[in-house]
């Protein structure tokens, strides 16, 4: 055996020995936050507290013995499942991890997948993916994760795919963030994914059933009195019941270092290739603003104001998607970069001054 031979054996033994000592070194990190102990978000604190999450041998609901009268114990949960749950619930209260001290700890660096600042799986899933009115009953189309859990494999009318739930997780970084799947393997995914399996059997929900809750309640334009979507009336309406928290181009408002309203254009918001736009599926974001928009007012518009506020945001500035191409990407990104400025020089204090008072706390 020559020389040079030698020498590359040799050298690809060295770089497959780096890999491997890298990788294992990942893994050991890893293992060290799977077994750390969890700091909840306040609100992830409430909600696992009430539905009595601790680790033991068997589970019984307070959900269920509340509302039946009796809970049937189901399998318990390990310490590792208990810190798999709460790691969940953290990442859907606060994905972008403002409550983390260190986010690429405490929730896998969720930011990774996602572009911007605003976008929080708890915009969408609101309540920790667990939406209640004051009685405990869950409402119809309010994106419920435990029931998402319980659906099961689900048929995807856009891919033509049979899709598990972890797989859905993955599209939902493309349609609500404007980012990037995470691989199926990621901790994220199965963290998430427990959280939600968790939520099913907190409130007993059967797998494969149907409930209300799941996904949303898509509002097509036949269900209206056909007068056509209408840009006028939408920005009408969105000055009167959004503007308030999402600001008077919908980019979202801060207040006091708090993010009081996700955006719903601009750089934050989700892309031209996201479900939730209107000029791709005209039904998804009118369905959701109906059921769960304005907040405190769930269910007050008609179906056809919520077809013109969705009309109105989608016609806003927002980054284009993959399959947009480079020239209409070039264009939006100047819309998105002009108008902020030009529009701060036009409005008045009126949006600033409500962000303010939408900031403070209650009494």
């Amino acid at each position: 055996m020559s020389a040079l031979k030698l020498i590359k054996i040799v050298l690809l033994v060295l770089a497959a020995g780096g890999f491997y000592l890298v990788a294992a070194h990942k893994h050991t990190q890893r293992e060290a936050v799977r077994q750390a102990a969890v700091s909840l978000t306040p609100a992830c604190a409430e909600k696992l507290a009430r539905y009595a999450l601790q680790p033991g041998a068997q589970y019984r609901s307070p959900y269920v013995l509340q509302r039946t009268g009796a809970a049937t114990p189901l399998r318990g949960y390990s310490n590792e499942d208990v810190r798999a749950i709460q790691r969940g619930c953290n990442i859907i209260d606060d994905t972008q991890g403002r409550l983390a001290r260190d986010i690429s700890r405490e929730r896998w660096n969720t930011t990774r997948f996602v572009r911007g600042s605003h976008a929080s799986c708890n915009h969408c899933h609101q309540s920790i993916g667990d939406k209640q009115d004051a009685a405990g009953n869950r409402l119809k189309g309010s994106i419920h994760l435990g029931t998402s859990w319980a659906m099961a494999d689900m048929y995807d009318r856009f891919t033509g795919l049979l899709l598990p739930f972890e797989l859905r997780q993955m599209q939902c970084y493309i349609n609500s963030s404007n980012g990037y799947k995470p691989n199926i393997a990621d901790d994220l995914i199965r963290d998430v994914t427990a959280y939600s399996r968790f939520l099913a059997a907190a409130l007993d929900l059967k797998i494969a059933n149907h409930y209300d809750e799941q996904g949303i309640d898509e509002i097509a334009a036949s269900a209206t009195e056909k007068q056509g979507d209408d840009y006028v009336r939408g920005e009408v309406l969105f000055k009167q019941k959004c503007m308030a928290c999402h600001g008077r181009q919908a980019f979202g408002t801060e207040a006091n270092g708090r993010l009081v309203a996700p955006a719903l254009a601009g750089p934050n918001s989700w892309n031209m290739q996201s479900r939730n736009y209107f000029h791709y599926v005209s039904t998804i974001l009118p369905g959701f603003i109906c059921r769960n928009m304005p907040l405190g007012q769930e269910n007050t518009l008609t179906n056809q104001e919520c077809r013109d506020i969705a009309f109105y945001i989608s016609n806003l500035p927002r980054p284009a998607g993959d399959r947009q191409g480079p020239v209409i990407a070039l264009r939006q990104q100047l819309l998105m970069m002009v108008m902020p400025p030009l529009l701060r020089l036009t409005a008045s204090d009126r949006t600033s001054e409500a962000a303010q008072r939408a900031a403070q706390p209650g009494p």
